[in-house]
C-alpha cells in the first residue's frame, strides 16, 4: 500500500466530492458523507494494520486536532467551513496530512529544512507591505522558530508546504474560507494564510510530545 498516493488522492478527491457533491451528483446535504465514510474507513484500516507507536500517533492527532479545529472555526472564527460546522472527515484528514509530511521529511536532509522556507520570505514581506496578510509575519516567525529549535526541523519544513498545498485546494474549492481580518488580533490574512503550516507545526510538536510520553522515548527519537 503506497500511503503517499492514498493520502494525496484522498485529500484531493475528498475535498472535491465534499465541495461539489461529486460534480452535482450528490445533494448538498449528502456531499460530505461519502468522504466521511472513506476517510474513517481508511483511518481504521491503517490503525488495525500498524504498530503501537503509530496507533498512539493516530489517536493523538485526532484527540488534539478535533478541539483545535472547533476552537479555530467556532470560537476564534479565523475560518468558516462551507456548511458552517466542521466536517466529520477533518480529524482523520489531519492524520493523513501529518503522515504525508512525515514521509516527505524522511526523504529530506536536515540541512535542507531552513532553505526550503526561504521562498516564503519575499511573499510574506509583500503581504505585510500591502497590508493584505500582516499575520504572515507572525506565522513566518513561528515556522522559522519551530524549524530552528524544534525537535523535528524536517517535518516542520515539509508541513509548511504540505499544509499550503492542501489549503490552496480547499479554499479554491470552497470547502472553507479564512477571515481576512483575524479576530482579536488586528491582523489580516490571505485566504488561505501563506504560512498556515505554523498551526500544523504546533500540532505536530504536541503529537510528538504525546508519543514520547507514552513510549518513554526522548522526543528526538519519536520519528526516527
Amino acid at each position: 500500500m503506497n500511503r503517499v498516493v492514498w493520502y494525496i488522492s484522498t485529500i484531493a478527491i475528498g475535498l472535491w466530492v465534499s465541495a461539489t457533491g461529486a460534480g452535482g451528483i450528490l445533494s448538498d446535504g449528502m456531499a460530505e458523507w461519502p468522504v466521511n465514510l472513506w476517510c474513517w474507513g481508511l483511518f481504521a484500516f491503517i490503525y488495525l494494520n500498524t504498530d503501537r507507536k503509530e496507533r498512539i500517533e493516530m489517536l493523538a492527532v485526532v484527540a488534539l486536532a478535533t478541539p483545535m479545529e472547533l476552537f479555530f472555526s467556532e470560537v476564534w472564527l479565523v475560518y468558516e467551513y462551507q456548511r458552517d460546522f466542521m466536517p466529520l472527515f477533518v480529524p482523520a484528514g489531519h492524520y493523513f496530512l501529518f503522515d504525508l509530511g512525515r514521509r516527505a521529511a524522511k526523504n529530506m536532509k536536515t540541512e535542507w529544512a531552513m532553505p526550503l522556507l526561504i521562498p516564503f520570505i519575499p511573499l510574506v514581506a509583500y503581504g505585510a507591505w500591502t497590508g493584505d496578510d500582516t499575520s504572515g509575519v507572525v506565522l513566518l516567525i513561528l515556522v522559522l522558530a519551530f524549524t530552528q529549535w524544534g525537535p523535528e526541523p524536517r517535518l516542520y519544513a515539509a508541513m509548511a508546504w504540505a499544509a499550503l498545498g492542501m489549503e490552496l485546494l480547499g479554499t479554491a474549492l470552497g470547502n472553507w474560507t479564512w477571515a481576512h481580518e483575524v479576530p482579536w488580533t488586528g491582523l489580516t490574512a490571505w485566504n488561505p494564510p501563506l504560512l498556515v503550516g505554523a498551526f500544523y507545526c504546533f500540532g505536530d510538536l504536541l503529537v510528538n510530545l504525546t508519543v514520547a510520553k507514552f513510549e518513554g522515548e526522548p522526543i528526538l527519537e519519536v520519528n526516527a
